[in-house]
């Protein structure tokens, strides 16, 4: 598949509408917000991409593509580690499960911070690549702090008690590891991608997914 502005829009409105449906499931279940809204915020995520992708094609003024681009990494880079393990910890149903995935939570709140300062000291780059777009915020250690981002997001999804929710969390696991591979400039543009288009698992649960399921949790309060 190419990556383009009209790949980011036909997955931005898919995963939007995804999002949209998946809100209308809640019923009730407040413990279940921030995971809703997830697909939703990725949605949007995808949407704001094609501003970036047509300011760096001439499409739209400079001043447009600019603050496109700062949306998306605030997104990617701030909302996105913060949110998902703490999405993960509320939904759980018991004390030791939410403990457990507290460590990660917190973890995500420290790259978010970590990543928020780095962008505002900059600079704050993208340009064109191929099939994607590669930002760059000047991050030192970069390997390092992405490996922590990953392993708060990916491991929270990985630890839940929700079937769905794992299986969300390995297909982006495997999505890591192969754009990790495949590279290194674009790989914020295409796993941000592959984690919106993935978020039908979370519908999934939204849907069918019990809020309590007696077994796995027995030994658990």
């Amino acid at each position: 598949m190419c990556f383009s502005p009209e790949g980011d829009f036909v997955g931005g409105v898919v995963v939007t509408a995804i999002g949209v449906d998946t809100c209308r499931h809640l019923r009730g279940r407040r413990e279940y917000l921030l995971l809703a809204v997830l697909p939703l915020v990725l949605g949007v995520h995808l949407l704001i991409e094609v501003f970036v992708w047509e300011q760096l094609r001439g499409g739209v003024p400079y001043e447009v593509g600019r603050v496109a681009m700062w949306l998306y990494l605030l997104i990617a880079m701030v909302v996105v580690p913060a949110l998902v393990p703490f999405a993960v910890m509320m939904l759980e149903p018991t004390r030791l499960r939410r403990l457990t995935i507290a460590p990660f939570a917190l973890l995500g709140a420290v790259v978010a911070v970590i990543l928020l300062l780095t962008m505002l000291r900059g600079p704050v780059t993208v340009k064109l690549g191929s099939y994607h777009l590669a930002y760059s915020i000047g991050l030192h250690h970069g390997i390092l702090v992405v490996g922590l981002y990953l392993f708060a997001t990916c491991g929270s999804l990985l630890l839940s008690g929700y079937r769905d929710i794992v299986i969300f969390g390995i297909a982006n696991t495997i999505a890591v590891i192969f754009l990790a591979r495949l590279t290194a400039d674009g790989f914020a543009s295409l796993w941000c991608f592959y984690a919106a288009l993935s978020c039908g698992a979370i519908c999934l649960h939204m849907r069918y997914g019990k809020p309590h399921r007696a077994h796995p949790y027995a030994f658990e309060t």
